[in-house]
């Protein structure tokens, strides 16, 4: 149960930069900086994800290992499943509109939880 609580957004390095590659206009690039994003998870036979902020407030109730659609807050579709690989939460996903593959795992480090979002290297078979 170690993911059960209140997580607030304490920094976010590369965010920016990490949006620009997905696509995102510069405006809802600027907006994370201002957003005072706050994660509530209850974690039992499901977990409930509890995204709050200045800007909408989203729950997401999903199983491990179950893939579910998604928005993300900037309005991007994906699809995909979060498992548990060791201490990390890891969620591996789709984005609808162009298939590219968005990952992030977050796990408790020193009583905070860090979060890392990525793009998945891919190999381009000729």
């Amino acid at each position: 149960m170690a993911f059960n609580g209140t997580w607030k957004l304490d920094r976010n390095e590369n965010y920016e930069k990490f949006m620009g590659k997905k696509g995102i206009n510069v405006v809802k690039r600027k907006l994370p900086a201002h957003d005072n994003l706050k994660l509530r998870i209850t974690q039992g036979n499901k977990f409930t994800v509890k995204e709050s902020s200045t800007f909408p407030t989203i729950e997401i109730i999903f199983e491990l290992g179950v893939t579910f659609n998604y928005s993300l807050p900037d309005g991007t579709e994906i699809s995909g499943a979060w498992a548990l690989e060791g201490d990390k939460l890891v969620g591996k996903f789709k984005r609808l509109d162009n298939g590219n593959a968005l990952n992030t795992v977050r796990e408790i480090t020193g009583g905070e939880m860090v979060q890392v979002s990525y793009f998945p290297k891919t190999k381009i078979i000729t």
